[in-house]
């Protein structure tokens, strides 16, 4: 035999919530996008020293990349090399676009 409480009533199942719109990027479009896809350590590394000063100062350059090392490589040459890693952005078809603002 059930025990109810007087006065409560079971809710109705809350409607599904409407999907979440797409991700909007955060931050300065890039000046300059290169493509390091399929490309493994350290490539991604040496395509965006070699180019960095190819975009303006305070401009911002962006490497396309899909070796997971490049997660951390890029951040920690951003630190050694006095630039600002902007953010990290995962690409639709794999791969990440990693944003570096050019500081010197």
């Amino acid at each position: 035999m059930g025990f109810r409480r007087r006065g409560t009533r079971r809710q109705p199942p809350a409607p599904p919530a409407p999907p979440a719109p797409p991700p909007v990027p955060a931050g300065p479009p890039a000046a300059l996008v290169l493509d390091a896809l399929g490309r493994k350590c350290p490539i991604p590394i040496i395509m965006l020293a070699e180019r960095i000063r190819d975009v303006p100062l305070g401009q911002v350059i962006a490497v396309q990349a899909d070796d997971v090392a490049a997660r951390t490589d890029i951040p920690a040459w951003c630190r050694m090399k006095s630039q600002t890693f902007v953010r990290e952005e995962a690409l639709p078809q794999g791969g990440w676009a990693f944003h570096v603002r050019r500081d010197y």
